[in-house]
C-alpha cells in the first residue's frame, strides 16, 4: 500500500514580511536559554550576524520588543527574551499543537477514503 502524508506547516506574516515561524521560535527559545544570541546562533549552526538580523526584524515588526540585548560592560551583555516573546512562543506552540491535530485526522479521513 502506498504511504499517504498530508503536511502543513505554521508561519506569520507581518506586513508581507516573515515575522515568525518554526526556525524562528527555535532561535528566539535558545537565546532565552542561554541568555545569549551569540550562543544560541552557534549551536543552530548560524553566524551571529544571521542571528541578530532574525532578531533585529522580529523586534522591528512587534509592536513590543521581544528581545532585549544588554550591550557588555562590567557585568558582560546578553539578551533575553520578553514576558511578550514567552507569550509569543506559547501561542505559536499552541497554534503548531491544534495544526498537528487537524493534519491527523485529514490524514485519517484520506487513509480511509484511499483505503485499498
Amino acid at each position: 500500500m502506498d504511504e499517504k502524508k498530508i503536511f502543513g506547516r505554521i508561519w506569520v506574516d507581518i506586513d508581507d514580511k516573515n515575522f515568525l515561524g518554526k526556525g524562528k521560535v527555535e532561535l528566539l527559545k535558545k537565546i532565552d536559554s542561554y541568555g545569549s544570541i551569540s550562543k544560541a546562533a552557534k549551536d543552530m549552526k548560524m553566524s551571529y550576524k544571521a542571528a541578530w538580523d532574525i532578531v533585529k526584524e522580529i523586534n522591528s515588526l512587534s509592536h513590543l520588543p521581544i528581545i532585549e540585548t544588554k550591550i557588555g560592560g562590567p557585568d558582560g551583555g546578553g539578551s533575553t527574551l520578553t514576558q511578550k516573546g514567552k507569550q509569543l512562543i506559547a501561542a505559536f506552540e499552541e497554534i503548531e499543537k491544534d495544526l498537528n491535530r487537524f493534519l491527523k485526522n485529514a490524514q485519517n479521513k484520506i487513509n480511509k477514503l484511499l483505503q485499498d
